[in-house]
């Protein structure tokens, strides 16, 4: 448990520091094709289902492997 801990606080130390320094990187980020959009007038919704079903897949990975 503890070594998931210090891995998951890693993990954001490093995005942290990602969007600070380098925000660019993660653009693509909301703008793949399956997120949903929609603007009318003062109205703003989003839904970023496809970026979240890739960063699952990420994440899911990342834990396999640090388990295995």
């Amino acid at each position: 448990m503890s070594k998931m801990l210090v891995i998951a606080g890693l993990s954001l130390a490093v995005l942290g520091a990602l969007l600070h320094f380098a925000p660019w990187m993660l653009d693509w980020f909301g703008k793949l094709p399956g997120d949903i959009r929609i603007h009318s007038g003062h109205t703003r919704i989003y839904i970023p289902i496809t970026s979240m079903i890739v960063i699952s897949i990420l994440l899911s990975l990342v834990i396999y492997l640090f388990r295995r």
